[in-house]
């Protein structure tokens, strides 16, 4: 992400996504490594599998066969691409190569001579044909794919294919909808982000202007009630006004990235101020401890305020990326670590779990609770990520991310003085370009533990360097600087190194304590239990770590353990628990009697816990938890050693 110039004067700073990093081997590496050998190739055989090539190639008259899969069949192939593209600026692969030179040179021949390029629209079969439903045709959203993926074939390899298809087909929309008196948006936000990277890439004032006629109209009502009334589109209030998180989560979150893309390009402070009432709506009222949005199926929307209930918590994969894309994009704006806390914990959690550690299996949405006779919802009714969806929308946005993930790691602000200062936003291994040929090389185990050392080879010139530290610890980090122990001094949760020089080194160490959450008292679905956290790594018991029946157990107020066993993300825990005397299935459904005065057996037992992201990756797969009952009240006691 480039950002074409300065938002306005005396703004709090330009700070910008850093370019020149290479993942070192670490956490993130294998990633990018199960994503470039499995996730992806897996992606493309499904897209043959299911029919999201054939369709393009229909328009070609390559095919006779009948159009499949979801009317926005094409993002997938889009979003693939991206991620194919991403990972081709890492380095040549055959394969990839040959899908991403295939498919670019068949939406070459594929697009219409005016511009218009969309499988299911374009030969124009049964009743509806273009630009013919705004509220669910998603013509517009997957035009925002396609120009998301030309961007990266650009940035990342230099290939100009895709994105003279992708700017045809933007100017046939600015002809059609670019005009100041058009209602037009779409019902299914996406695109306003695409445009504003497009002209960050082309310098096409006309493609931002029509970013920005796309988010200013929303709200005029334009879409109607459609199927799910129009909070579910965020169409029943200008942006401008908008103060809560409501309607489907994904659309939400992607409206706003595209609405903080704007904020950065143009400084309208009035949507900033509306960015910023929805924030803190989203922290103080709807966010689950995972990182995960949206608690209703129906709609896959945000409910009310509180309501996250933790087994039918949608909390989509999907959302937990558009989350990532805000919240980035609200850290470039205000330079605040608080975003970037919620970035990580989204990462390392809800979007995390929904991907199988084999690369190739998916969740699409992520329930805090599972119980053991879970059958309710069709993709989990076995109990296993499936390997694809019907509406496969999760696993290419995961590829996408996955293949530049490398992004997130770093930014530049530009300083009072002229200088550079370095942010590091994020922790893994990484190697970040500097000035003159000198490089920055960030060395950590994280979220393992929680140790990062830095080091400067070659000359920075006038550098400074910034650090956040992680809301989870608190402010508590031991910081040194050339071998000397230093006393750390934040600001706004940046701990800041003034001058560096060639060989410069410094090391934190982030206190990795157990952490017990407890929910607010308005989360009724909650209340009474407890959660754990060790840095950013939020836990839950899975069945299979454990031989008693965890739908039986309830934590004591003991001490919180942690195991030898280890995890790519960090270490196993263990907690005291009890167990119910009797089967749950004998007691009563209600009783006249507390549920404090049902026996329990004597002997404590021992809760096992793991990192929430990496359950259901067994053979079988059963009840998961990751509030647990609190068996009297009071506080758990967090061993201060573990």
């Amino acid at each position: 992400m480039t950002r074409t110039g300065p938002i306005a004067p005396g703004e709090y700073a330009a700070v910008l996504p850093a370019d020149g990093v290479r993942l070192g081997p670490g956490l993130h590496q294998d990633w990018a490594r199960r994503n470039r050998e499995a996730t992806i190739p897996h992606g493309i055989a499904k897209l043959r599998e299911c029919g999201n090539v054939e369709n393009l190639r229909r328009l070609t008259r390559a095919s006779d066969a009948p159009f499949e899969g979801m009317l926005f069949a094409d993002s997938d192939v889009h979003k693939t691409l991206e991620g194919v593209a991403w990972e081709l600026g890492h380095g040549e692969d055959l394969a990839l190569r040959g899908f991403y030179d295939e498919t670019v040179a068949l939406l070459e021949r594929a697009q219409r001579e005016d511009g218009y390029l969309n499988s299911k629209y374009q030969l124009e079969e049964g009743a509806q044909g273009p630009w013919t439903d705004f509220a669910h045709g998603h013509e517009l959203y997957v035009l925002g794919h396609l120009v998301q993926a030309a961007v990266a074939g650009k940035r990342a390899i230099g290939d100009d294919r895709l994105l003279a298809v992708a700017q045809r087909f933007v100017r046939l929309v600015i002809d059609r909808f670019g005009e100041p008196d058009s209602p037009v948006y779409c019902g299914h936000p996406e695109i306003e982000t695409a445009l504003v990277e497009l002209a960050r890439t082309t310098g096409d004032a006309a493609t931002l202007d029509l970013a920005d006629a796309f988010a200013r109209r929303r709200g005029s009502g334009f879409i109607g009630d459609a199927r799910f009334g129009p909070q579910y589109y965020q169409d029943e209030i200008p942006v401008s006004a908008t103060d809560i998180m409501r309607g489907h989560a994904v659309r939400a979150m992607y409206l706003n990235a595209g609405v903080a893309d704007l904020y950065l390009e143009r400084g309208d402070m009035e949507l900033l101020d509306a960015l910023d009432r929805q924030w803190d709506d989203l922290i103080a009222r709807r966010l689950y401890i995972t990182g995960g949005t949206g608690s209703r199926h129906r709609d896959e929307a945000f409910g009310d305020a509180y309501e996250l209930p933790s087994e039918r918590a949608y909390a989509e994969t999907c959302a937990g990326i558009a989350l990532l894309h805000w919240a980035w994009r609200m850290y470039l704006a205000k330079g605040s670590t608080a975003y970037l806390h919620v970035f990580e914990q989204t990462l390392y959690n809800v979007v995390l779990a929904g991907i199988s550690e084999s690369g190739t299996q998916f969740f699409y949405s992520n329930p805090l609770q599972r119980r053991s006779d879970h059958g309710a919802s069709q993709e989990e009714s076995a109990g296993m990520r499936l390997d694809w969806y019907s509406c496969a929308c999760c696993p290419p946005n995961l590829m996408r991310l996955f293949a530049s993930i490398e992004h997130y790691l770093f930014a530049r602000r530009i300083r009072a003085d002229g200088g550079t200062e370095v942010q590091v936003a994020n922790f893994g291994m990484a190697e970040l370009d500097l000035s003159a040929g000198a490089t920055l090389c960030m060395t950590t185990e994280y979220p393992a533990n929680g140790h990062v050392k830095l080091t400067v080879d070659g000359d920075p010139g006038a550098t400074s360097l910034a650090v956040r530290v992680p809301a989870w610890s608190r402010g508590a980090v031991a910081v040194s600087v050339d071998g000397t122990e230093v006393e750390p001094v934040l600001n706004d949760g940046w701990l800041r190194i003034p001058h560096l020089h060639d060989g410069s080194s410094i090391e934190l160490e982030f206190p990795m304590e157990v952490v017990a959450w407890y929910p607010h008292p308005a989360a009724d679905g909650l209340r009474g239990s407890v959660a754990f956290m060790r840095g950013p790594i939020v836990y839950c018991a899975d069945q299979d770590d454990n031989s008693q029946d965890i739908e039986r157990l309830e934590v004591l107020s003991a001490t919180v353990r942690t195991s030898t066993e280890m995890t790519s993300l960090g270490l196993m825990l263990e907690v005291d628990a009890e167990e119910f005397a009797d089967p749950l299935a004998a007691l009563p459904l209600y009783s006249t009697e507390p549920v404090a005065t049902i026996p329990r057996r004597a002997a404590a037992d021992v809760l096992v816990l793991r990192p929430y992201a990496s359950w259901a990756n067994g053979a079988t797969v059963g009840a998961m938890r990751v509030w647990h009952p609190l068996a009297r009240a009071g506080h758990v006691l967090v061993d201060e050693d573990s």
